[in-house]
């Protein structure tokens, strides 16, 4: 009896988590992350000779369940059609039955690897503003993503910020005013389901979706009905916090109210306005939120354009003290020319 090498070993190995792309004109290069549903990997497309990612549902799926929810989200991303939306390719079934999903191959880091040589407030401030004006066209188009978090956020190698996972991604009313498609098309494209269970926290309402630090408290309470566009811009709202400080926001517990701790206690010198916003983003009630996510990124706007914020109710001082600031220059001429003034009344006196 001859023992393998375990060079052979491991090369079998290899091969065995590769899934068959036989009769597709895709080759597998290698794995590149996996999760509780699916496992994606870089492939090359054999006929325009572009990398890809791959991704191929690899979760146990008796009911057929999970393939319908992969299938959804491929379709979901391919209604989006967007700079920060990743674009899909292709779909599909492989030879063994599993659905699978191509889409553009994205180089760059996530949100949260990425800041940490990014210091400086504005820049972040700007990236998430990217990340705003994503998520407010895919509201547009009446879909919510439901699972905003710094690891579903890539930043390209250009500082191009791109939205990914949209596994949880739900489909609004077909007759939402503000959806600039037709979601009746969608949805006899797309089957819409109840969610299969992902977590024991599942509460009379329904099935508790999402990532705790980031989920907004009606989905921490599986109200399932209750979850809107205003549900992503307290996500949106759990990103700026965590831009801002380096640290996630409390989590939500849905047993007991909690307080959400402010982000000056952590970092006393985060101007109070852009706190302001983020308190706002992150309040227990949706009518206290900003109603979108397009009405967040404009008051971050206004705030780095050194104008007042709908958020915060400024002071007399802290008016001048932000006007002095937005007009640096014109200060320094002023206070150049007093000086200038001065020497001259007292150096010209007999």
């Amino acid at each position: 009896m001859s023992w393998l090498s375990d060079n052979v070993l491991n090369h079998l190995r290899s091969v065995a988590e590769h899934p068959d792309l036989s009769h597709t004109k895709y080759r597998c290069l290698e794995k590149v992350a996996t999760g509780g549903m699916a496992t994606v990997y870089l492939a090359e497309d054999t006929e325009l000779r572009r990398p890809l990612a791959l991704k191929v549902l690899t979760a146990a799926d008796s009911r057929g369940d999970l393939a319908e929810r992969m299938m959804q989200e491929a379709r979901i991303i391919a209604a989006l059609e967007h700079p920060s939306i990743v674009p899909i390719h292709d779909v599909g079934v492989l030879p063994d039955g599993r659905v699978f999903y191509t889409m553009k191959f994205v180089k760059g880091r996530r949100l949260d690897e990425h800041i940490q040589n990014t210091p400086s407030l504005p820049e972040r401030l700007r990236l998430f503003q990217k990340l705003c004006e994503a998520v407010a066209f895919a509201h547009s188009r009446g879909i919510i993503h439901r699972d905003l978090k710094p690891e579903n956020i890539m930043v390209g190698d250009f500082g191009e910020v791109l939205v990914m996972d949209w596994g949880l991604a739900k489909l609004l009313a077909a007759d939402d005013a503000k959806s600039e498609i037709d979601s009746s098309t969608i949805q006899s494209k797309v089957r819409v389901r109840s969610p299969t269970k992902l977590s024991s926290q599942a509460t009379e309402h329904g099935t508790v979706m999402g990532t705790p630090a980031y989920m907004s408290p009606e989905q921490g309470r599986g109200e399932v009905k209750q979850i809107d566009e205003r549900s992503d811009v307290y996500a949106l709202g759990a990103i700026l916090f965590f831009l801002i400080t380096n640290t996630p926001p409390n989590a939500f517990d849905p047993m007991q109210e909690h307080q959400q701790l402010r982000p000056r206690q952590i970092n006393d010198k985060i101007p109070k306005a852009i706190e302001a916003i983020c308190l706002t983003a992150l309040s227990p009630s949706k009518e206290n939120r900003f109603a979108s996510a397009r009405e967040l990124s404009e008051d971050v706007e206004r705030f780095l354009n050194g104008q007042a914020v709908t958020s915060y109710h400024e002071s007399p001082l802290e008016k001048l003290a932000r006007w002095v600031k937005k007009n640096k220059f014109v200060v320094s001429l002023l206070l150049v020319y007093v000086v200038m003034r001065f020497l001259i009344y007292f150096v010209g006196r007999p």
